[in-house]
């Protein structure tokens, strides 16, 4: 999700539907999350609910050149990022998305955070995405994040598919999401745009039943 689901003019005015990101009306089967986001528990780290005291933490992690440089815009004020937040929790009570921070253990601020959008309810499809303070890149908080989320949208959400769209050109990004077992289905061409450029992106997938498959095995083994 390169793309976050929140529009720059949201620092003037508040919107409840959001025009790139509206999803469908139609429910999914699971939907005991949409009264709220469960705590997830990883060996160092806690996924939780993100609140509107996280905003300044959030703009600090998430605006600096290195994190921000192949996603939209995040949100351009501490201001924006609650404005964003009341937003995803809105969208979360319709069932429509889920955004969670990540807390490594130890710590109170979040680092981070990842996000999941219904694309097809009757399809049982999502669309993920993630952002991590570039002072966390490569501490192992991204795969146990990430496989906590996948274990989530699959479980509790009752999704089939999860898809992601990561920049050709962000090497880290695309070999995040392949360390967890996603698959490049194809390449996008020029479908996302960033400061008038351009870019390609490739469309990684992972199904619940490959996931499920991939949970059986010794970690040790998934690359």
């Amino acid at each position: 999700m390169e793309m976050m689901p929140y529009h720059p003019e949201l620092d003037e005015v508040f919107t409840m539907t959001p025009s790139m990101f509206e999803a469908s009306s139609a429910t999914v089967t699971s939907e005991s999350w949409r009264m709220g986001l469960p705590d997830l528990q990883a060996s160092n780290l806690t996924l939780r609910e993100l609140e509107l005291g996280d905003a300044q933490a959030l703009f600090e992690q998430l605006t600096t050149e290195e994190v921000a440089r192949f996603i939209s815009p995040p949100p351009a004020s501490v201001r924006g990022f609650e404005r964003f937040i009341r937003w995803a929790q809105s969208e979360r009570t319709a069932a429509r998305y889920a955004c969670f921070v990540v807390v490594p253990e130890g710590q109170q601020a979040p680092v981070g955070m990842f996000q999941i959008r219904i694309l097809d309810a009757q399809q049982a499809t999502a669309e993920w995405g993630f952002a991590l303070g570039s002072s966390y890149w490569g501490t192992g908080l991204f795969v146990a994040a990430a496989r906590r989320i996948i274990d989530f949208t699959f479980g509790q959400m009752g999704m089939r598919r999860l898809e992601a769209r990561a920049c050709v050109a962000n090497g880290r990004g695309s070999g995040a999401l392949r360390k967890v077992g996603a698959v490049c289905e194809a390449v996008l061409y020029q479908s996302f745009e960033r400061r008038g450029e351009r870019l390609d992106q490739g469309l990684w997938t992972i199904l619940r039943e490959d996931w499920l498959f991939l949970t059986t095995i010794p970690r040790a083994t998934v690359h």
